[in-house]
């Protein structure tokens, strides 16, 4: 029982689970700005705003809870630029969708869940490595 007891302690402080837990509750900002924000614009504009109200909120629990890490301008820079790189397939998600005639909360929470399965990746593997995970 103590073995699965540690396990259990250990997944609910692991990285995977934090980014886990932050990722759902920055989807949960991106929709519900989204959602305030389309009441007055068009759905890509406000997709576009509410996906930097995300990126800040992300940026934030990222660094302070998920990786632990130090707010430095490079990791900021990096972080901005590599989740700009995601608004593309994020507008592009939903352009697409929206032009097949989808609805667009369903179509912005279908892109959301691949989005930040490529967030955590490129978080993890380019802009919050530990020393020992630099590369040679």
């Amino acid at each position: 029982m103590v073995p699965m007891i540690k396990k259990i302690f250990h997944l609910f402080y692991s990285e995977t689970f934090r980014y886990l837990v932050f990722g759902i509750l920055t989807v949960v900002v991106n929709i519900a700005a989204y959602g305030i924000l389309s009441l007055w614009m068009d759905p890509l504009s406000s997709n576009t705003l509410a996906f930097f109200l995300a990126v800040f909120f992300a940026y934030y629990t990222n660094t302070h809870f998920v990786f632990q890490a130090s707010f430095t301008k490079k990791n900021f820079f990096q972080f901005m630029i590599m989740r700009i790189g995601t608004l593309f397939l994020d507008d592009g998600g939903m352009a697409l969708f929206l032009f097949w005639g989808w609805n667009d909360l369903l179509a912005k929470c279908i892109v959301n869940g691949a989005i930040i399965v490529l967030n955590y990746l490129f978080s993890k593997l380019l802009i919050f490595r530990t020393k020992k995970e630099e590369p040679k």
